[in-house]
């Protein structure tokens, strides 16, 4: 009985199959469901129902079904949006990654320095709404669908098509099939906590799977007559496979959508179904796999899709030419939502004018320039075709972010600083609109602490205050800070020595581009150097090199474009500093005038796609006769970024090594990705260290110190976690250096 009755069904079906394919000219449904990366497979399936020369009249999607099916209603083949898709950084897509150069000198430093920033209101810790904003995938949507940005109503498109969002107020479905649809089908793959929801016409949005997944019978009603279906959702895991929390929950999420598939699946006239199971929603790096499943599933009923295509009219075929945009000329700019930062502040970020025609890159590394601030909560735009010529009218809308208030952490490892734990609290928006207050206190073996005030105008003159105080207590060859008076009196060869600094800068800053910036101010320096090695009396009272206060007048200018700190595979770097210590409260009796100079010049360059190589320069020379003695020397050795004062690190010797009041140094790293985030990389260094080098001609001679490093390199959230193994062959010795978490 129970198969007769599906034979029975299976005829039924047939003969209604059939009766589709007996009418001159059959109109196609295609319904794309949701699935995360699984979606891709979507791709496969569009580049058959192509090569087959099916026309489809009407598309209808869910999240990445929306998103894939916008793409193919706005006349992008299967093979144009597997070649998007190709070259899609999703890493940068999904975490809002912003590039480097996006961000001011200040925000860079912000950016590498923290491993986890949480909003902090009313002495209240606050989650973020989402892990990211969605900004770099609405950005992608906008260029892509620009060329159909003038059509307000999704049915006409070159393909009509809409797409299933849900309401999160009510939980009800939105159809979402006229506006901007680049925001629409961000709106409909606003995946909860993944992406923040999108606001479109004063309903607040989430993913459309929440509520209709494979939306076949809203096609259905849009009198098409045949349906084809591609379903890359998930089945119900087992025992077995329900291991954790998130897993559970995914499995209680699927019941609805997978009970909801047993009666829209038998709706389908042809229901493709890739073997996607052993997939999940994140496996975007296995994209092209994907995509073949796809294809291999849609090919199973490669029989049942020509028969589509041998009944439709070739006359009512459209051909269908999509460009890439290049460039795009700005007529005129709204921005709208913008209170607490002026109109002329935007558009500075955004680097745009009225009347002004600029490429595409440029126009987007504008937006990151804007988003990069972290003041704005999102930055949706459209732009508009203007009907006399070939420009856009940019209409913008900015939505201010209310969390003014951060509590920032980070943990860090080395060989100089020991153990160390970062707390902090940010304040923007604290005296004016445009500043920002930060406290850094590190805990651990050597307590420190950083506070910074900066009030940020732009490419105009910034106003800034730091203070740090640092300390750290390290065993040190005697020769590196004592003089050759002291080193024959006290006749040791190594010293334990405490260094303890208290620094403030006031300081004014002007960027002549978002790289290249210069930097003026004043210092004032109290140094403390101490040691226990040599007991000046019967009391046990520690020796004091050093205790006095520096004032000194400073400038910097720095450029930077490498593409990463910690791991550049492209760019350039200079950064030169001059100090003009002009007073002292002369501890030791020696003072007089002097000054100190030093720069650094790199360059990065990609030798493959997983290989690059960084050349580094730097040199340093003090003017002045002996003046101030040599707590404030150069010092190179050990391994390790933003060290105070003049410690320059430098492979094949431990910290504080090779002492003097001037040098020369250059540097060769290759660095090689052996997998996605996982680096080995191979150093070596050369220098010259003497007093007066410059004066003696010494720079220019065969390197006397030579150094070279073996190490490897993790990137993590918490930054690198490295290892690596220098040795030197003047000394025969070598050293292991460790490091875990960004430098600070």
């Amino acid at each position: 009985m129970k198969h007769s009755l599906l034979i029975l069904l299976f005829f039924i079906y047939f003969i209604g199959f059939s009766q589709e394919l007996d009418k001159d000219d059959i109109k196609v449904g295609l319904v794309l469901s949701g699935g995360g990366a699984k979606g891709l497979a979507h791709i496969g399936v569009l580049k058959v129902i192509d090569e087959l020369g099916i026309r489809v009249d009407y598309v209808a999607g869910t999240s990445m079904g929306a998103i894939i099916g916008s793409l193919y209603a706005s006349g992008y083949t299967g093979n144009q949006i597997d070649s998007i898709f190709k070259a899609a950084n999703f890493d940068d897509l999904i975490n809002d990654n912003l590039p480097r150069a996006a961000k001011t000198f200040y925000e860079r430093e912000n950016s590498e320095k923290y491993a986890v920033t949480l909003p902090f209101d009313h002495y209240k810790i606050k989650l973020p709404s989402a892990l990211s904003r969605g900004q770099n995938a609405f950005g992608l949507m906008s260029k892509l669908t620009l060329p159909v940005n003038s059509i307000e109503n999704f049915k006409d498109l070159p393909i009509p098509f809409f797409c299933i969002a849900t309401d999160v107020e009510t939980g009800q479905q939105v159809i979402l099939d006229k506006g901007n649809l680049a925001q629409s089908v961000m709106a409909s793959g606003a995946l909860p906590s993944l992406y923040q929801p999108v606001v479109i016409n004063d309903q607040v949005l989430v993913d459309g799977g929440v509520v209709n997944n494979y939306p076949i019978d809203e096609l259905k009603a849009k009198g098409v007559d045949v349906i084809i279906g591609v379903d890359v959702q998930d089945t119900l895991a087992t025992r077995d496979e329900l291991n954790s929390a998130p897993e559970i929950l995914l499995q209680i999420n699927n019941y609805r959508t997978i009970r909801d598939m047993k009666v829209k699946s038998k709706k389908t006239d042809i229901y493709i179904k890739p073997d996607v199971g052993d997939y999940t929603l994140v496996s975007f790096s296995e994209g092209q796999k994907l995509v073949q499943l796809g294809g291999l599933a849609a090919l199973k009923h490669s029989e049942a899709l020509h028969q589509i295509a041998m009944h439709q009219s070739k006359e009512n075929r459209k051909k269908i030419h999509i460009k890439p945009i290049d460039s795009i000329k700005i007529n005129s700019i709204s921005i709208k939502g913008n209170t607490n930062y002026t109109r002329a502040y935007v558009l500075g970020k955004l680097k745009l004018k009225n009347n002004q025609k600029i490429s595409y890159n440029d126009f987007n590394k504008g937006i990151n320039n804007l988003v990069a601030t972290n003041n704005f909560d999102s930055f949706l735009y459209e732009l508009k075709p203007t009907q006399y010529d070939d420009g856009y009218n940019l209409n913008a809308e900015v939505k201010e972010s209310s969390k003014t208030t951060f509590l920032k952490a980070g943990v860090h490892y080395d060989k100089l600083y020991k153990s160390s734990a970062l707390l902090n609290i940010t304040k923007k928006r604290w005296l004016m609109k445009n500043d920002v207050a930060s406290l850094d206190l590190i805990l651990g073996d050597n307590i420190r602490y950083n506070l910074e005030y900066y009030i940020d105008n732009g490419f105009y003159w910034s106003v800034g205050f730091k203070s740090r105080y640092n300390e750290f207590n390290k065993n040190i060859l005697a020769q590196s800070i004592l003089t050759p008076e002291q080193l024959t009196a006290m006749n040791v060869n190594k010293l334990d020595v405490t260094l303890k600094d208290f620094t403030n800068q006031f300081y004014l800053q002007t960027l002549f581009r978002k790289d290249f910036s210069l930097t003026l101010g004043a210092e004032q320096k109290y140094l403390k150097i101490t040691s226990e090695t040599i007991l000046t009396n019967t009391n046990n009272e520690e020796t004091t090199f050093e205790k006095s206060n520096y004032y000194s007048l400073f400038g910097k200018l720095k450029f930077d474009t490498y593409d990463n700190f910690h791991f550049p595979t492209e760019g350039f770097l200079f950064d030169g500093d001059f100090h003009m210590y002009l007073y002292s409260s002369d501890y030791n009796k020696n003072f007089s005038p002097f000054s100190i100079a030093k720069a650094t010049i790199g360059y990065t360059q990609s030798l493959s796609k997983k290989v690059s190589a960084n050349l580094t320069a730097q040199g340093g020379f003090k003017i002045g006769e002996s003046a101030g003695g040599p707590y404030l020397n150069f010092a190179l050795g050990g391994y390790g970024n933003h060290l105070i004062n003049n410690l320059i690190p430098f492979y094949g010797y431990d910290f504080i090594s090779l002492a003097a009041n001037s040098f020369v140094k250059s540097t060769l790293t290759v660095d090689y990705e052996i997998f996605k985030k996982n680096h080995l990389n191979i150093a070596g260094n050369i220098a010259n260290v003497e007093d007066n080098l410059f004066e003696t001609g010494n720079w220019f001679s065969a390197p006397t110190y030579t150094g070279y490093a073996l190490g490897y390199s993790l990137e993590t959230f918490i930054g690198p976690i490295e290892a690596k193994y220098s040795w030197s062959p003047e000394t025969k010795q070598g050293f292991w250096f460790f490091n875990v978490g960004f430098w600070f």
